[in-house]
């Protein structure tokens, strides 16, 4: 079933044995999955009308999984020694999928630093190891998703005639901070068109290489982070991007 988003074009990284165990143990839930995946899309106003952010675009996904029951839920740790109990530990994940084999784990990444990389992995892993979890599974912006922002933020500008800071606030675009305001109006200043200036800072801004994308958390799975849980690593594509 994973082959149907790798031939959308979404980046999928099985890591110990994921692939067999969804595919074997968990067809269903990995089925819900993957439709969810495959109909998400984000139109550009929304996307640069909510500032970049986790607004409309990723809680239609977050409700989505939600209503076929990947739903958020808190893991109680408590340790017992010579029957005395030791301060619990609680690990909180936004999307699990209870079923009769086993439980599956489940965080999107939208825009976060990439540090919450290592948070996510890391509880997958103890909750493993803990046979909490079967699977840990992370959605995050793909490879060409992230290649393309830039040149789709301008070019959405550009084609919707928005030419000046009148311009965004009549769309609701205009909040935004005095800093990144004179950013953009330096640029203009020196000759570069409004619609380059501002997507040059929003997508610095809003989706750098210090935020949660593909190559930062293939990175971090190549180098051991997470083991040994099974996990599963998705990339939301440039074709999410509508207009």
């Amino acid at each position: 079933m994973l082959e149907r988003l790798r031939e959308a074009g979404y980046d999928v990284l099985a890591r110990n044995h994921a692939e067999a165990i969804l595919s074997y143990e968990f067809p269903g839930q990995l089925d819900e999955l993957v439709s969810a995946l495959s109909g998400f899309r984000i139109a550009m106003d929304e996307l640069i009308g909510g500032g970049g952010g986790e607004s409309g675009q990723t809680q239609r996904l977050r409700h989505a999984l939600s209503d076929i029951g990947w739903r958020k839920h808190k893991f109680h740790v408590q340790t017992i020694v010579d029957g005395i109990e030791r301060e619990g530990v609680s690990h909180e994940v936004d999307h699990v999928r209870l079923a009769e084999p086993g439980t599956l784990a489940l965080e999107i990444e939208w825009n976060n630093k990439d540090p919450f990389f290592d948070r996510d992995l890391e509880n997958f892993q103890r909750l493993h190891a803990l046979s909490a979890i079967s699977v840990g599974v992370i959605v995050t912006r793909g490879a060409s998703l992230q290649d393309v922002l830039l040149d789709r933020v301008t070019t959405w500008l550009s084609q919707n005639g928005l030419n000046s800071e009148d311009d965004l606030e009549r769309l609701g675009i205009g909040a935004r901070t005095a800093a990144q305001r004179r950013a953009v109006a330096g640029q203009v200043a020196r000759g570069m068109p409004f619609a380059d200036a501002f997507a040059r800072k929003f997508v610095a801004d809003k989706f750098g290489q210090a935020t949660t994308h593909w190559s930062k958390l293939d990175d971090r799975v190549r180098r051991g982070v997470g083991n040994p849980c099974p996990l599963l690593l998705i990339g939301l594509p440039a074709s999410v991007l509508t207009d």
